[in-house]
């Protein structure tokens, strides 16, 4: 069963409160905590960037207007060559797209779009890697900036034990107001809601990251408290700090 705390109607957010101390790598005390895998989506599981994708997907069937996909499109631009930015924006610019759609038919349009657009995305070496790490006895999570709605779909394709991602802020009848609830789950806040997560789920000072997969430099910091680091199919920036630190290069399809 997975166990998803970003579900805001029903369930605590998993990433409030202080994270614990991450156990440094190969410390004797670290040996016998329980084993997370850790695994980013976008880019590592499957290949582009769900974001991006669920942009044109809207902008297609005419939930975007123009000035929204530009103002998209301006961002992503920023992103891209590493310019100033705010993680919230791109998320705001979508959801407030489709603030006028009740939260239940929000949701359907997320599931549809995962099994439409993102299911052929999926890299089979991912999904064999969770399979192994759950064969060694790690607990593997699923930690990603993607909607917690895309998130859910994909945690059930990939069988992981549980899931942190970004939600979105609703109503109290349940609609989207447009706004982020919390934080995006990128960079440092990766490590925040892995260690929320854990936490909660199995309790301080009780686990470690014994591995951890990431394709992109803004992973710098979770791939950096892992006991194994996995740069996979990185960027340039990542692929030349994964040779500096000597983390293991994967090449998925």
């Amino acid at each position: 069963m997975v166990m998803n705390k970003t579900v805001q109607d029903s369930r605590p957010d998993s990433r409030e409160g202080s994270p614990s101390q991450i156990e440094p790598a190969g410390t004797e005390e670290g040996n016998h905590l329980t084993r997370l895998a850790v695994f980013d989506y976008d880019g590592t599981v499957i290949s582009g960037q769900s974001g991006a994708l669920f942009s044109r997907y809207l902008f297609m069937r005419g939930y975007l207007n123009p000035i929204r996909a530009l103002r998209l499109g301006w961002w992503g631009f920023r992103y891209v060559f590493h310019l100033p930015y705010h993680e919230d924006e791109p998320r705001e610019q979508i959801f407030g797209a489709l603030r006028e759609h009740t939260g239940k038919e929000v949701d359907q349009l997320m599931l549809d779009f995962h099994n439409e657009v993102l299911l052929k995305r999926y890299r089979p070496e991912a999904i064999a890697e969770v399979q192994k790490r759950k064969d060694e006895g790690c607990i593997t999570l699923l930690i990603s900036a993607t909607f917690s709605g895309i998130a859910q779909a994909a945690a059930k394709v990939l069988r992981v034990d549980g899931l942190v991602a970004t939600d979105m802020e609703r109503d109290e009848e349940g609609h989207f107001t447009g706004n982020v609830a919390g934080d995006v789950i990128s960079g440092q806040n990766k490590i925040k809601a892995v260690a929320s997560w854990a936490d909660e789920h199995i309790g301080q000072g009780k686990w470690v990251i014994a591995y951890s997969y990431a394709d992109h430099h803004t992973d710098e910091d979770l791939l950096s408290v892992s006991e194994k680091a996995y740069a996979v199919t990185p960027g340039k920036t990542l692929k030349h700090k994964a040779k500096r630190m000597r983390w293991e290069v994967l090449d998925w399809s």
